[in-house]
C-alpha cells in the first residue's frame, strides 16, 4: 500500500504521456508527472518520492521537498481563506487544507501558523490543524533531564517562548533564559533544564548546569582568537554588553572564564580578558 504524506523508495514501470508510473514492492502503482521526473533515467530505476493526494484525491507523486511531513510539523503561510477553511503553502503543488475546525484561531491570508499534518481516519485525506496541542502529550515523558532536544517554537508570550519538544512534548523556554531573538516557526537544538513534578518541560537553548561551561569555554576561545587574543569582557562587565557582544548570560559568561582562567586559557587583566 501506498504511504501517503511520506517520501518512500518507487521502482520506476513505464513512461506515459502524463509522466512516469511508479510502483512500490507490493505493486501498487502512482503517477510521477513529467515537470517531475529526472534527467536521466531507466526502466527499474528507484526513486525516492513523496505521495500526496491530488485534487481528486488521487495518489501522485513529487519530488519536491515538502515542508512538513506526515505525523510532524512545520510552520507554513496561510495562501488563501474561503467558506471551507484555510489553504496552506507546504512546498508542493496542492495546497494543503485547514478545515475551520481545526483552526486554533481564525486564519488569515498571508499570516504564518505552526502546523500538524496529518491522515484523516475518515476521508483518507491529509489535513492540517493549527490545533498543536492535542497532538502533544506530557503523561509519558521520552526524555531526560540534561538532553539534547529539538524544538520548535510555537508562540512568545511574556512568560517565555512555548515550544514543541521532540515532536512530542510541551515545553516552556523562560524569558530569563533567552538571550537572543526568537520567532513562532524557529526550531533549534535545544536542552532540558528541569522537568517539574506536573511533568511540565522547562528548556534552555545551552547546556545546562555544568555541562554548559565546556561548549561556552570554547566558544569564548574561538571568540578571543577572532578577535585577535583579547575581548573587552570581564565579570564586571553588564549583561546586556555581554549579551549583545557574546549572545550568552552574564552568569554562563562568568562560569566559563572562570574555567578557562583555572586551565591558564586566559588572563584576566584591567578591562578584558586575554589569551594566555
Amino acid at each position: 500500500m501506498l504511504k501517503i504524506g511520506e517520501f518512500q523508495e518507487l521502482k520506476i514501470l513505464r513512461e506515459t504521456d502524463p509522466g512516469l508510473y511508479l510502483a512500490n514492492e507490493e505493486g501498487d502503482e502512482v503517477l510521477l508527472p513529467h515537470k517531475y521526473k529526472p534527467v536521466k533515467f531507466e526502466t527499474g530505476d528507484v526513486l525516492n518520492a513523496f505521495v500526496y493526494l491530488d485534487n481528486q484525491q488521487r495518489p501522485v507523486a513529487t519530488t519536491l521537498e515538502p515542508h512538513v511531513k506526515l505525523n510532524d510539523f512545520g510552520y507554513l503561510r496561510c495562501s488563501q481563506v474561503n467558506k471551507f477553511g484555510a489553504f496552506m503553502d507546504w512546498g508542493i503543488e496542492k495546497q494543503l487544507f485547514v478545515p475551520y475546525k481545526e483552526q486554533a484561531r481564525p486564519m488569515k491570508e498571508g499570516s504564518w501558523y505552526v502546523v500538524r499534518l496529518y491522515l484523516d481516519s475518515l476521508t483518507g485525506r491529509l489535513v492540517g490543524s493549527s490545533k498543536t496541542r492535542r497532538f502533544l502529550q506530557n503523561d509519558e515523558l521520552t526524555v531526560d533531564k540534561f538532553d539534547q532536544v529539538e524544538v520548535l517554537i510555537t508562540h512568545i508570550t511574556e512568560q517565555g517562548a512555548h515550544v514543541i519538544v521532540n515532536g512530542q512534548h510541551q515545553g516552556l523556554i523562560y524569558i530569563a533564559d533567552i538571550f537572543e531573538d526568537l520567532h513562532s516557526g524557529d526550531r533549534f537544538q535545544a536542552y532540558i533544564k528541569k522537568i517539574r513534578p506536573d511533568k511540565k518541560l522547562d528548556v534552555v537553548l545551552q547546556s545546562p548546569g555544568y555541562r554548559s561551561i565546556e561548549p561556552n569555554a570554547q566558544y569564548i576561545l574561538e571568540e578571543l582568537t577572532a578577535a585577535g587574543g583579547f575581548l573587552p569582557l570581564h565579570d564586571k562587565s553588564e549583561p546586556k554588553e555581554i549579551k549583545d557582544t557574546l549572545g550568552l548570560s552574564k552568569k554562563s559568561f562568568k562560569k566559563a572564564i572562570g574555567s578557562l582562567y583555572k586551565d591558564k586559557k586566559i588572563k584576566i587583566i584591567e578591562g578584558g580578558i586575554e589569551l594566555c
